[in-house]
């Protein structure tokens, strides 16, 4: 993490390279990594504003500025309050720091601050820069990679934990608030997601939503999807398991995510490209007897957003680099039978890649 008097450099210098006056931060992954705190987006904006040169300014809903104060902000700051609207803010501050061009984080400004920047200043050029401003991210600090190594270590605790209570005849949502307990009594401060708890042919859909009227049975798959958020760092685990037994014919399902994962495990390492990691992995998936059941990439970066860039996919020629986290997450569906994932979250090291997740991938059965 920056020091206090230096840590706008790195978004003055992608302002400089994309000859842009400025770049806006709202609420979000680069907010509450460059200040240290979290502030939720909502009907009152929030915005700073980070000049290519100079210090910057803000604008602050005026109910917020006592939280505002605790993250030492250098520059002016213009509040608002409700009763008078915030557009008058947003004009003091572009008279203070008149701009000719803006870089915005495009998958998190919203249309309405978008409007009233334009508006107290007709004329500017706003631009999208969120491929520069997320690329200060993709490499984690060693401080952010022990939080993430936290993270992981609380969900798979509470997995293990989870998977003591799992009984036939419990529902989905039964294990889903079981596991949310387990979670908090682990020390997670929030999920990274809503965790997914499928079950039978509901785990062949990738983003399913537990169900409290299915009661798992003998020979059912169990896919958990879930992570603890810890330090602001979210984790993002996923496996599944087979209540009592497992047929033979969903075992060699099973058996050929796992060396799915596995080859995308191998295929990662620094001067490596995402196109690589995720074209060693799916290949292993085509050349089975199951290519009809892809259904998505190999995976995506993990940190303080759940998604973030590299995203791990072929036609990504992104080169990899010590110090980034992905998932390696390879899956198999079929809405007539099941779904098989398996999920780990990968940090890319100075000569190859660790595991950050060590919960076992063995083909498992629980009940």
């Amino acid at each position: 993490m920056n020091s206090m008097t230096d840590r706008y450099e790195p978004f003055r210098a992608v302002a400089q390279k994309a000859s842009l006056d400025a770049i806006a931060l709202v609420p979000g992954a680069n907010f509450s990594r460059l200040f240290g705190k979290e502030f939720h987006q909502n009907e009152r904006p929030l915005v700073i504003i980070i000049p290519a040169m100079g210090m910057p300014a803000a604008v602050v809903p005026n109910l917020e500025l006592a939280s505002f104060e605790q993250i030492g902000f250098e520059g002016e700051v213009f509040d608002w309050r409700d009763q008078d609207g915030y557009q008058p803010a947003f004009e003091k501050l572009l008279q203070h720091l008149p701009l000719g061009s803006v870089g915005v984080e495009g998958q998190v400004m919203r249309v309405f601050v978008d409007q009233a920047l334009r508006k107290a200043a007709p004329g500017l050029s706003v631009h999208d820069a969120q491929k520069c401003i997320a690329a200060l991210r993709l490499c984690k600090s060693a401080e952010e990679i022990e939080i993430l190594r936290r993270a992981i270590a609380i969900s798979e605790r509470a997995l293990a934990n989870t998977l003591d209570a799992v009984k036939v005849g419990m529902t989905e949502r039964a294990i889903e608030n079981i596991l949310v307990q387990n979670l908090f009594g682990e020390g997670a401060e929030d999920f990274s997601f809503s965790p997914i708890v499928a079950a039978a042919e509901n785990s062949a859909r990738p983003h399913a939503h537990s169900r409290d009227d299915y009661a798992i049975k003998p020979g059912d798959s169990l896919l958990i999807d879930f992570g603890a958020r810890a330090g602001g760092l979210c984790a993002d685990i996923t496996r599944t398991f087979f209540v009592q037994h497992c047929s033979d014919a969903r075992a060699e399902v099973y058996q050929t995510v796992l060396a799915a994962n596995l080859a995308g495990h191998a295929a990662t390492r620094p001067g490596a490209t995402a196109h690589d990691v995720d074209d060693a992995t799916t290949r292993v998936l085509e050349e089975s007897a199951f290519a009809d059941r892809i259904r998505h990439k190999t995976g995506h970066g993990l940190g303080r957003d759940i998604h973030e860039d590299p995203y791990i996919m072929r036609g990504n020629r992104q080169s990899l680099e010590a110090g980034m986290v992905f998932t390696i997450e390879p899956g198999l569906y079929d809405l007539a039978d099941i779904g098989v994932r398996i999920e780990d979250d990968v940090l890319v090291t100075d000569d190859g890649a660790e595991s950050l997740t060590s919960f076992d991938k063995s083909l498992t059965l629980v009940g």
